[in-house]
């Protein structure tokens, strides 16, 4: 009995008929432009039918299995485009066709690999930038796919989300836990690699991971717990190059937990109005019409204690540039953000990398000189 037979990859066959008689229909049903604001009926109406479509009527329970089509913040991918059929639907899950998340799962990595060079006195290693790179790749993956299985009834029920690759039938929940553990251990290898120190620091990070998914349906700031997790990368750099967290850790790591929570409330209010009416909690709803307040004093917290860190790493004038690009680039997209148009919070959300790269632009200069 092959592979396919024992319901571990999914049929090709299957896949591409699906692809070619429903994906527009399913991504054109995913499209963002559904979250615009418009009259209040209109947008009543549009939620109820959303929400219609995905509890029941042309959904999977209904004899249809919909494609795992792209979701709409995807992008094209050289290497995604090119995957055979049976491959797309894991690449999906790993958000490979969305390389932002694991970008700025990286960047706070790659930070405090420079700062704690300047610390140390010595270059940033450029080794362990690179198993940064693949370890952010692999665990991001990793993450999503623990997050779309926890979340799989939830995503069926939003029209962002519902053509992911388990609520769309492509791929069962077996196959994507045996994908997260293929993925986990490509993490691992990369852990294992570090000192002592790093590898538990590494291992203390699986927490917050692993309890974010849950943290939506009890609270409307689980953007705190996934700052907590993707900002750990924070304490990483110091924890490879010197085996202790100085005090600069800690604030380079304060730092970059309100950066995630302000471009995650950006990034949530593609989604504000599927969220409300299947009861998932976000900032992006809990402050409403004040959410520019909220991210503006989230950006404003993170550039006060990145300076911080700064401070205590006894940081030259490169770095500061660095934070001083950073900072600007934060204030743009406050000033730029519009509540009602998700696709420009989706085009916010993503200049966060280039945020990031200029900010470790300059600390990595100042490493070097």
């Amino acid at each position: 009995m092959d592979e396919r037979q024992q319901g571990l990859v999914p049929d090709p066959g299957r896949f591409r008929q699906s692809v070619q008689g429903g994906e527009r229909r399913d991504a054109e049903s995913a499209r963002p432009d559904l979250h615009r604001r418009a009259p209040a009926a209109g947008r009543r109406g549009r939620g109820r039918a959303a929400w219609r479509a995905a509890a029941g009527r042309g959904h999977p329970s209904a004899g249809r299995r919909p494609v795992s089509a792209p979701t709409p913040d995807a992008i094209r991918h050289p290497v995604v485009d090119r995957l055979p059929a049976w491959a797309l639907p894991y690449a999906r899950l790993a958000r490979w066709d969305r390389p932002i998340g694991w970008w700025l799962l990286l960047l706070p990595c790659w930070w405090s690999a420079a700062l704690a060079a300047t610390i140390a006195g010595t270059r940033p290693d450029l080794v362990a930038l690179l198993l940064f790179l693949i370890g952010a790749i692999a665990m991001r993956g990793a993450g999503s796919t623990w997050n779309d299985i926890t979340d799989r009834d939830l995503d069926a029920k939003v029209a962002r989300t519902r053509a992911r690759p388990i609520p769309s039938g492509q791929v069962s929940v077996k196959q994507a836990f045996l994908f997260l553990v293929l993925q986990a251990l490509v993490g691992l290898a990369v852990l294992l690699s570090f000192n002592g120190f790093a590898i538990v620091a590494g291992f203390a990070s699986l927490v917050p991971v692993i309890i974010y998914p849950f943290m939506k349906r009890f609270t409307n700031h689980p953007q705190i717990v996934l700052g907590l997790a993707f900002a750990w990368g924070a304490l990483m750099g110091f924890a490879t190059e010197l085996g202790h967290w100085p005090w600069a850790a800690f604030a380079l790591y304060a730092g970059a937990i309100l950066w995630v929570v302000g471009y995650d409330t950006i990034y949530a209010l593609q989604d504000i109005e599927d969220d409300a009416i299947v009861g998932i909690g976000s900032t992006a709803r809990a402050y409403g019409d004040n959410v520019r307040l909220f991210i503006a004093a989230m950006y404003a917290g993170t550039a006060l204690m990145l300076a911080l860190a700064l401070q205590l790493a006894g940081a030259g004038w490169p770095g500061w540039l660095g934070l001083l690009a950073f900072c600007a680039h934060l204030a743009w997209q406050v000033a730029s953000l519009r509540r009602d148009d998700a696709r420009h919070a989706l085009r916010l959300f993503r200049s966060n990398r280039d945020a990031g790269l200029l900010l470790f632009a300059g600390l990595a200069l100042d490493a070097l000189v």
